[in-house]
């Protein structure tokens, strides 16, 4: 028995190679249907571990309240040509002190500048915060120290500089003791911090981050140097701002506390504030919804994969039934030296086995180098795979291809630089 279906599956490799050219378009299709598959699934894990690590490193246990400029004629309190508007510090103080399941809270203050060393310049994102917002962010350090408490008892004109702002700065240079301008102050740079992944948008209210463009200084050196009021110039008119703090983030002790901490800070502010001029992040249910659209596009994967394996599949239902209608002599001639019917049967289907599997296999190969392929191409086209390799790093299963990721997911990746 071993023997016939062993010359059975020769012959029908034989009479494969005798049409190499519609042999080979047949294990194209299906090649080409399995690679685009895999890509597509590895894409969109990719993208999907992406957002909810961005997610988790706001903290599943925070709760960040933002600033946000109302639209059009609800732009907040009008004084002169000065608009008031967003969180303000007796905010700050009324969640702190009548919140009792907030365990912290740290504020800050942003606002776009340039900042100058001799004649280098960078725009950069001034941040006013506190000691804690190390942590909150979970920053590092490369040189130096972070703000500390006496920095902000004292006002003390002492910055810490992010990884970009300090190799513009100080490409050449040590920046730690040094000064840089930022309007008509002078900041002392007590240290700089390590290069860390921009933050994506998530959601309509919280925008983008990069944190490399940053220069931190005591929250109170802010207010006191540059104040609450900010002018800026846009399409040639000037526009003024009061605001006093941008976000207070704040963090409880338990997740199951959240959503009512959450609920109670909305009815805090609604109470003080006449216009909704500040929004609730909750990345706890932003993590929830990540999730469901992670298992939708799942379905929908799924879905997609089926449609191009059954297209792939009828093409070689056409090809084998072509093969039959032209096969029909032969078929005759085995027919009247004794082959049985499900010999014949049992050939054709050695021939389509053989067409699908050799076309899935080629495929699954080429679906694994998803990876380097996306990372390889940049030498061919520049900037453009360099980007796409960095918004969708592919993913498959639970090997992540995530440069800069932590050494836990790491753990089983397969990452080739």
């Amino acid at each position: 028995m071993g023997s016939k279906f062993l010359q059975t599956f020769r012959l029908g490799v034989k009479t494969l190679m005798l049409h190499k050219l519609r042999s080979g378009l047949a294990v194209l299709g299906i090649m080409i249907g399995v690679t685009a598959v895999i890509w597509l699934v590895a894409m969109g894990e990719g993208v999907s571990y992406q957002a909810q690590q961005q997610i988790k490193e706001l903290g599943a246990t925070n709760i960040i309240v933002r600033s946000i400029k109302p639209a059009g004629n609800a732009s907040g309190t009008q004084t002169g040509m000065f608009v008031s508007y967003g969180l303000l510090r007796d905010d700050f103080k009324r969640i702190t002190s009548t919140i009792p399941t907030v365990r912290r809270a740290v504020p800050l203050r942003e606002i776009s500048k340039e900042v100058r060393y001799m004649e280098r310049t960078s725009e950069i994102r001034l941040v006013g915060c506190t000691p804690d917002y190390l942590d909150m962010n979970n920053l590092r350090m490369a040189q130096g120290r972070f703000l500390s408490d006496r920095d902000l008892d004292r006002v003390d004109n002492v910055c810490v500089l992010a990884y970009d702002t300090a190799l513009q700065l100080f490409p050449y240079e040590d920046p730690v003791g040094r000064a840089i301008q930022v309007d008509k102050d002078f900041y002392q740079v007590v240290g700089v911090t390590h290069e860390r992944a921009a933050s994506g948008n998530i959601g309509g209210s919280f925008s983008g981050q990069d944190y490399n463009k940053d220069v931190y200084i005591p929250l109170s050196t802010l207010r006191a140097r540059i104040g609450d009021m900010v002018m800026t110039s846009r399409a040639g008119s000037r526009e003024g701002e009061v605001v006093e703090l941008s976000q207070v983030t704040v963090t409880v002790g338990d997740i199951e506390d959240v959503d009512d901490t959450a609920a109670v800070i909305q009815v805090l502010l609604e109470k003080f504030h006449k216009t909704v001029d500040y929004s609730i992040i909750v990345p706890k249910e932003l993590l929830r919804q990540a999730a469901v659209l992670q298992t939708m596009f799942r379905v929908l994967s799924a879905i997609i994969a089926g449609i191009s394996l059954l297209v792939g599949g009828i093409g070689i239902m056409n090809i084998m039934l072509a093969t039959v209608t032209e096969r029909t002599r032969e078929i005759g001639i085995r027919r009247a030296l004794g082959a049985k019917r499900r010999d014949i049967t049992q050939q054709f289907l050695i021939e389509t086995v053989v067409l699908s599997g050799t076309g899935g296999l080629l495929g699954l190969l080429f679906g694994f180098l998803c990876h380097p392929v996306i990372y390889g191409a940049h030498w061919l086209l520049d900037n453009f795979f360099v980007n796409l390799a960095r918004d969708l790093p592919p993913a498959i299963q639970d090997l992540v291809f995530l440069h800069g990721s932590s050494p836990r997911a790491r753990r089983s990746s397969l990452t080739t630089q």
